[in-house]
């Protein structure tokens, strides 16, 4: 395919504006203004829209193909929410508006948007009080790991170290190290948390525990009540990681389970469109003993129904994000949960567990399942046994690409060898399920016949195999 300047032919123009009488000069200083134009391609506007519809069509997308990408969720996106968060008030906004001195009566849409998100939030997960602000779900992770730190230095503890399963997610020891916490990793047990092993590791230096529940072998953590007690009996805090959240919507609400902090992916769970490093959201919820901490500003409302901004918090961990987080992430899922409502959204989980578990029994003839019971939103299988004939779990991967579906999460977690993580989500069909593990299927089928032909995958994209170590350790500079 051809890059836009190699359809550049000089003299060819696309229809302009008119040029405005003001000059560079006027707006930008003078040794920032070039002397010489620009060398833009010469394209014609049809040129411009065939080029880039085309590019587009290279791209995998969740419009387009299927995402079984363990640990993501990457589900449908309806469009109606990108009409919501398209809505000129909203998108009009200055991000100062809300502070200005009588300019926040101008802005009192978007507080109020803030203000129910959070209490809907609350509702869903049984917290107490949540802030939108963070911006990602890691940056969620280290917002209530820096909570954590706060309420025991106010407290006085001499909290030293927080537990991070081999089960959680893969950001979770980052998050904890980067809030000033020793990380101790606890063994898994039949793929959930040991309550023996947590037992040797606990002691007065703990300040808590992340999980993430259900884990990343999408199994529920049965022994959740004893962790509770266990941690809680030291005057530690638990930490729920609420990424797999799509699988116990309107089935469980983490704070009535005994967690004490809650992140949240919007751009996961509440169908805001996620990858390619954003737009994120990953708001954090506490309860009650936690609250003072959470980070300013927050928005609150007064007697006579008017929303503002309060700052004057003394034990909050202070500001965590520019304004008040990704504020077009929040009104999509705004208005994803209001679309829904409680019917809704328990219906969620239950599709997701549903077609997790449809899949799981279709492929396990085919692959090895290492944890093969009823899993949650998602399951781990493991390519071990094509491994043997040298396939590995990233050929099998490589090759789905070329049947037209996005691969699934390869070698995470590290717990499982040759793994091959899937989430079906709650909005793909039947007929679509049908056609992955087909196609998977014949996969599995090519790697017994003919594994050199699997291990050239993929033939068919843009790019085919790339040597990786080399795209690694020699990658060229452009420019």
């Amino acid at each position: 395919m051809k890059t836009i300047f190699e359809h550049s032919i000089d003299g060819r123009l696309s229809p302009h504006q008119q040029k405005t009488e003001s000059s560079p000069e006027e707006y930008l200083p003078g040794q920032l203004v070039r002397s010489t134009p620009p060398d833009l391609p010469r394209v014609g506007e049809l040129d411009v829209v065939r080029h880039f519809t085309r590019l587009s069509r290279r791209n995998f997308g969740v419009d387009s193909n299927f995402y079984p990408l363990g640990s993501c969720t990457m589900k449908y996106n309806p469009k109606f929410m990108e009409q919501v968060a398209s809505l000129q008030g909203f998108t009009e906004l200055h991000p100062l508006l809300p502070q200005l001195k009588g300019a926040g009566l101008y802005a009192q849409g978007a507080l109020q948007v803030i203000y129910e998100l959070e209490d809907l939030l609350c509702r869903i997960t049984g917290m107490d009080a949540y802030t939108l602000q963070p911006m990602a779900g890691a940056h969620g992770e280290l917002t209530g790991a820096m909570i954590m730190a706060a309420y025991h230095n106010k407290k006085g503890n001499d909290k030293t170290t927080l537990i991070v399963p081999d089960s959680a997610h893969g950001t979770n020891p980052a998050s904890a190290a980067i809030a000033g916490y020793e990380v101790i990793t606890v063994k898994s047990r039949d793929g959930i948390i040991d309550p023996d092993a947590l037992k040797q590791v606990l002691d007065q230096s703990v300040a808590g525990i992340m999980m993430t529940c259900p884990n990343t072998l999408g199994l529920f953590e049965t022994h959740l009540p004893e962790i509770v007690e266990l941690i809680h009996s030291v005057d530690g805090l638990l930490y729920y990681d609420g990424a797999n959240l799509n699988a116990i919507l309107g089935r469980m609400l983490p704070g009535d389970a005994g967690f004490d902090v809650v992140h949240l992916n919007l751009h996961k769970t509440f169908g805001t469109p996620h990858g390619s490093g954003g737009p994120g959201s990953g708001p954090v919820g506490v309860n009650k003993k936690l609250e003072p901490f959470l980070p300013i500003s927050r928005v609150v409302r007064l007697d006579d129904g008017q929303f503002f901004l309060k700052y004057d918090y003394p034990d909050s961990i202070g500001y965590i994000a520019p304004f008040y987080g990704n504020f077009g992430v929040m009104l999509k899922a705004y208005a994803y949960i209001l679309r829904l409502g409680g019917e809704g959204l328990l219906r969620v989980s239950e599709n997701a567990v549903l077609s997790a578990n449809y899949l799981r029994k279709r492929l396990e003839k085919h692959l090895h399942i290492p944890y093969n019971r009823i899993c949650m939103h998602e399951f781990v299988a493991s390519a071990v046994l094509q491994a043997q004939k040298g396939v590995r779990a990233v050929d099998i991967a490589k090759a789905l690409l070329d049947k037209g579906h996005y691969a699934p999460t390869v070698y995470f977690p590290l717990i499982v060898k040759e793994c091959l993580m899937m989430e079906p989500t709650e909005t793909e069909s039947k007929a679509t399920l049908d056609i992955f593990v087909d196609d998977l299927i014949d996969i599995l089928m090519k790697a017994e016949s003919d594994p050199e032909a699997i291990k050239k995958s993929p033939q068919n994209t843009p790019v085919s195999r790339l040597d990786e170590v080399q795209a690694a350790r020699g990658m060229q500079l452009c420019g």
